[in-house]
C-alpha cells in the first residue's frame, strides 16, 4: 500500500485529522519531530508537524520520503494573500512554487535554485486538480455546516473562493504593505506568500515524488497579518484543512490509482 505524507507547519493545521486516525496510530520520533502514521480514508498516511520555515519543512519533507517512503507529499497550511482578487478565507492550490528570497547573484540568475537551473517547481498536475476539486465542494457544501456565518463574519470571510496558480515561500513573515508591493512587482504572478511550499516543493522534485501545496488565506500579509493569527487558525483555517484533506483522500483511492 503506497503511503500518503501529510504535512503542516502549524500543529492545528493536523490535529483533527490526527484524532480522526483513532487510537491505531503509531508515532516514530525522528529529529525532534513526530511522525503518526496510521489509516485515514482507508489510505496509510504519514501526519507530521514540519514546523516553521523552508529548512524545516525540507528535512521534514526528506524524511518522509526516506524513511516512510512517501509516494505523494502533501502540505497544508496558511499563507498571506499577494495577488489583489485573493482575499481572507479563500484557498490556493498551487501549480508551481518559487523561492522569493533566493538570490545568488551574480552566480546565478535572482530565484533560481543553484545548481539545478531552475526557480520554479511544479506541483503534480492530477493533484492540484484533485486538491482544488475537493476545495471547492469543501466551500460549496461542509463550510456552511462546520463554521458559523458569526464567525465567518468576524474574520471577513465572505464568499471564499478556490485559486490555482503560484505560491511564493521565503523565511520571512510578509507583513508589511511595501513588501507585498514589492512582491508583486517583481513576481506578478504570485498569488499567495508562505514559509515552506516551495522547499517541500524543491525536495519532491529531486526525489522525483508527486507534491501538492494547499494554502488557507488568513491575511492580505500586510500590517494586519498578525492580529488573531491564532484564533483564525482554530476557527477557520483548521477546519479547512481536515475538511478539504479528508475529501482528497477519498478522491485519491479511485481517481489517481
Amino acid at each position: 500500500m503506497s503511503t500518503i505524507g501529510i504535512l503542516a507547519a502549524l500543529h492545528d493545521e493536523i490535529a483533527t485529522l490526527l484524532t480522526a486516525m483513532g487510537p491505531d496510530v503509531v508515532t516514530h520520533r525522528i529529529g525532534q519531530r513526530d511522525y503518526h502514521v496510521g489509516m485515514l480514508s482507508g489510505r496509510k498516511c504519514v501526519l507530521v508537524l514540519a514546523r516553521v520555515g523552508k529548512v524545516a519543512a525540507a528535512a521534514t519533507a526528506v524524511t518522509l520520503i526516506r524513511e516512510f517512503k512517501a509516494s505523494v507529499v502533501v502540505f497544508t497550511g496558511l499563507a498571506g494573500a499577494v495577488a489583489d482578487h485573493v482575499r481572507v478565507g479563500d484557498v490556493v492550490v498551487a501549480k508551481s512554487l518559487l523561492q522569493h528570497d533566493l538570490d545568488a547573484r551574480p552566480l546565478f540568475a535572482q530565484y533560481e535554485v543553484p545548481l539545478l537551473g531552475r526557480s520554479y517547481f511544479d506541483a503534480d498536475a492530477r493533484l492540484a486538480a484533485l486538491l482544488a476539486q475537493c476545495a471547492n465542494e469543501y466551500l460549496n457544501e461542509d463550510l456552511p455546516n462546520q463554521i458559523s456565518a458569526v464567525t465567518r463574519n468576524s474574520f471577513g470571510v465572505d464568499k471564499p473562493a478556490v485559486h490555482s496558480g503560484t505560491i511564493i515561500s521565503g523565511d520571512v513573515f510578509v507583513s508589511d504593505t511595501a513588501a507585498v508591493a514589492a512582491l508583486r512587482k517583481d513576481l506578478p504572478d504570485a498569488l499567495c506568500v508562505e514559509m515552506e511550499g516551495a522547499a517541500v516543493a524543491q525536495i519532491c522534485y529531486e526525489y522525483g515524488v508527486p507534491c501538492g501545496v494547499l494554502r488557507t488565506i488568513s491575511d492580505r500579509a500586510d500590517c494586519t497579518a498578525g492580529i488573531d493569527f491564532g484564533a483564525f487558525l482554530a476557527q477557520v483555517a483548521s477546519f479547512y484543512s481536515a475538511g478539504i484533506l479528508r475529501r482528497f483522500l477519498g478522491c485519491y483511492v479511485g481517481e489517481l490509482q
